[in-house]
């Protein structure tokens, strides 16, 4: 028994002894072990050039593929920031209203990662995955044709949906065939894919835009060419492991010795989602307001920061460039350290790390008013990466299987859309501390606002860390050994449709752990070696 309201399984999951909510015990002992249970797990510090040679082929390939999905979701949403300037002098209006088509894409990510989620979490990842991408191409090929700004806006619209619904099908592709030591490290690589696709951007923007003759349309249509060889990547690799496995499992528990028909199989998955929404609906509320604070650390952090070093620290586009590039490259270098020693350090307490360490570099990042902010910018997103590092596997780790997908893309999309507005409210309190004007334009001290706002969220972000629920030691045992053992018996010959099966049958018997099982069939067919 867990020292808190969650029992343990190979998957950490609630248990509402109240029937709908915790017992007054449950939730006196949870909140007496928030400090204990950050003690650091047992598992030994490994060299992480070990980690990743313990990766195969197959994962390898499932991890590429989700990264690079995820990279280009970022790059094409980046290509409206990037152009707005542009935009608004062809159709002849204001940069705000053409800000529309970012905000309208935040709005939208949500009603994406629901929709899509739920198709990945009922049809698996690959075919779900391969719709958003086909989207991708549909969506930015329109923009770039878009002849009005109302044309415009309505296909950033449509955009959010299907950038919204990748997230969370792309995340399992990468992560869940993964061992369970490489999971915390390649999660905090995957998720800088966010900051990948925008240094990509940056990149084609200065290359495209001054120097085609359709300016920041020719942007938008190089980027419906990429997805296309990432649509033929994922075609060719199958489905992963886990999602096989699982929809296995739940149509044996279902189908009892009779054969599995198509309705028999739904009934599995909306039994299997009734009882995860009844299960875990304050873990999903608890997820949602974490989720606002991650995604209002990077808003904060970055939406104002360029307008903070050309208006305050009066930058030209070049250093303003450089700053934002070395910030990046920080925020990736620290996703990634930290996502790795997150598997030994625990989830929670690398996240709380991060939250301290960032909150005192934020003077270097906002007094400072020269190209030395490099360094500041630097270290600032270097804790802003490593914050978001552990995300990705902390959220799958949290998520009942059967909404596994739905629940990490609702989760963080919701998130971002409480946080969207984090550049405005910036802005807008800036205007309060006006500063002497310049060549007749009007300068804020938007250094200050940064400085308060990110002070604000590193504290509400440690807090909530502080009090969230986290796997604890038998359960990440249980976890990293469930996925040992499929991945041996599946190398031994068994094929995953029969370790779902054996893990149906276990589960009816009170015991969720993987047995062995001996089957004629050969290795399975969907698994690449």
């Amino acid at each position: 028994m867990v020292e808190s309201a969650w029992e343990p399984s190979s998957e950490m999951r609630n248990h509402m002894a109240a029937g709908w909510f915790y017992s007054p015990e449950q939730i006196a002992r949870y909140f007496g072990t928030r400090f204990t249970s950050l003690k650091p797990p047992k598992t030994k510090l490994r060299n992480p050039i070990h980690v990743l040679k313990d990766l195969d082929r197959h994962q390898w390939l499932m991890f590429s593929v989700g990264f690079l999905g995820w990279t280009w979701d970022s790059f094409d949403f980046f290509t409206v920031a990037l152009c707005v300037t542009e935009i608004a002098a062809e159709f002849e209006t204001t940069n705000s209203a053409v800000s529309w088509g970012i905000t309208i894409t935040l709005m939208l990510r949500f009603v994406g990662a629901l929709i899509f989620g739920s198709l990945s979490d009922r049809y698996g990842r690959k075919w779900t995955m391969i719709t958003n991408l086909f989207l991708f191409i549909i969506f930015e090929l329109a923009s770039g044709f878009a002849q009005s700004l109302p044309q415009f806006i309505g296909v950033r619209a449509l955009y959010g949906i299907s950038m919204g619904g990748l997230y969370g099908p792309a995340a399992a592709t990468a992560l869940e065939d993964l061992p369970y030591d490489a999971r915390g490290l390649l999660s905090g690589l995957y998720q800088q894919g966010y900051a990948v696709g925008f240094i990509l951007a940056t990149i084609f923007y200065r290359a495209l835009v001054p120097t085609t003759t359709h300016g920041w349309r020719s942007l938008f249509w190089f980027g419906a060419a990429p997805p296309v060889l990432i649509i033929a990547y994922r075609w060719w690799l199958p489905e992963t492991n886990a999602s096989q496995v699982m929809k296995a499992e739940r149509e044996s528990a279902m189908a009892q010795g009779s054969d599995i028909t198509t309705v028999m199989s739904a009934k599995a998955w909306l039994r299997d989602v009734k009882l995860s929404l009844k299960e875990n609906w304050f873990l999903f509320m608890y997820l949602i307001v974490l989720m606002t604070g991650f995604n209002s650390c990077s808003h904060g952090s970055q939406d104002l920061y360029p307008t903070f070093l050309k208006n305050q620290v009066e930058l030209g586009p070049t250093e303003v460039t450089v700053i934002n590039v070395v910030g990046q490259v920080g925020s990736v270098i620290g996703s990634t350290t930290i996502g790795y020693t997150s598997t030994f350090f625990g989830r929670r307490l690398s996240m709380i790390s991060c939250c301290v360490a960032g909150a005192a570099v934020l003077p270097a990042y906002t007094i400072p008013r020269s190209t030395k902010l490099a360094a500041s910018a630097f270290f600032l997103q270097f804790f802003v990466g490593g914050v978001w590092g552990p995300i990705p596997i902390y959220l799958t780790e949290l998520s009942p299987p059967a909404l596994r997908t739905t629940a990490v893309g609702v989760t963080y999309q919701l998130g971002n859309l409480a946080s969207s507005a984090s550049a405005t409210i910036q802005a807008t309190i800036g205007e309060r501390f006006p500063l002497p004007p310049k060549d007749g334009v009007h300068r804020y001290d938007y250094g200050k606002v940064i400085a308060v706002f990110m002070a604000a969220v590193w504290v509400y972000m440690l807090i909530f860390l502080l009090l969230g629920p986290e796997m604890s030691q038998e359960e990440r045992d249980e976890y990293a050994a469930e996925a040992d053992d499929i991945e041996r018996m599946r190398k031994e010959g068994v094929s995953l449709s029969d370790i779902g099966a054996n893990k149906a049958k276990m589960a009816a018997l009170g015991d969720e752990s993987p047995r062995p099982v001996t089957s004629e069939k050969p290795i399975d067919v969907e698994h690449v070696e």
